[in-house]
């Protein structure tokens, strides 16, 4: 069911700064930056292999972002697991009772869907799937 860790969240309070600790730290480049209004956040990953690094930096704290940052603090917020077939995956998880949300567009239209949180303590859990063809 599950074959990689596609991205790891992690919470900022200043994007700018994040990036410019992890430039210095990690010798990162080729960020790509992408706001997502509707989720309350501003964004930038980058590229590690098959997995992608993203900091992630809220602007509504009402959102579920900038709540968790508040109680919190930065740091990981979400681990999310790539899978091929997102649809059997999710049933195959609810087959087990575990709830999961409702299927949702992320960044460069990857498919996304939250896990319960009950399995990932603070950290919040999804599974991405590949686009749709």
């Amino acid at each position: 069911m599950l074959h990689s860790i596609h991205h790891v969240n992690l919470l900022v309070r200043d994007l700018d700064n994040a990036i410019a600790r992890w430039r210095e730290v990690l010798d990162l480049d080729g960020e790509m930056r992408e706001s997502l209004p509707e989720r309350g956040v501003n964004t930038a990953r980058f590229q590690l292999g098959a997995t992608w690094l993203v900091l992630v930096q809220p602007t509504d704290p009402d959102s579920p972002p900038g709540r968790h940052l508040a109680e919190h603090g930065e740091g990981v917020f979400l681990l999310s697991f790539g899978v091929d077939e997102l649809d059997a995956a999710v049933a195959a998880l609810e087959n087990r009772n575990v709830v999961c949300g409702v299927e949702r567009s992320g960044l460069d239209g990857w498919r996304i869907v939250d896990v319960d949180a009950a399995i990932g303590g603070s950290t919040k859990i999804q599974l991405t799937g590949s686009q749709r063809g």
